[in-house]
């Protein structure tokens, strides 16, 4: 499914917030993602996060572990913790993907992870996943 013919009905693009405080990495991730269809809003602080998130409602979150401030952990806990949002996948960006690790992320909170250095096919197939996970569940 992608993004067109997932909101076709409406017209809209699918949105994502993407939290990531490093410039290159979130130029290349909003670079991808815009290429591919997707609607990006963007916040660089877990505070920050939390206000987007709230004004944007996006339809999937991509979470950088390691921000200024309040962390991600913390962010998407804090999001995670309104039922409202419990639907909507948050997905782990980290440079921490060694094998075994996937447990650790997802018991924290996150709903799947994307490993860094970004690797285009697998950031999308995790998008996808968690697209379809958050409309099933």
């Amino acid at each position: 499914m992608t993004p067109e013919t997932d909101t076709e009905s409406t017209d809209k693009k699918t949105k994502i917030l993407l939290v990531e405080d490093n410039y290159m990495n979130q130029v290349l991730v909003t670079e991808i993602l815009t290429l591919n269809g997707y609607d990006i809003v963007d916040a660089k602080t877990g505070t920050e996060a939390i206000k987007v998130f709230n004004e944007e409602r996006p339809a999937l979150v991509l979470m950088d572990l390691h921000l200024p401030g309040m962390d991600g952990v913390t962010a998407t806990r804090i999001i995670k913790a309104d039922s409202a949002n419990k639907d909507i996948p948050i997905l782990a960006l980290t440079a921490s993907g060694m094998e075994g690790e996937e447990d650790s992320i997802l018991s924290k909170g996150f709903d799947g992870y994307v490993s860094k250095p970004i690797e285009v096919q697998k950031l999308l197939n995790a998008i996808s996943e968690g697209l379809g996970k958050g409309a099933s569940d």
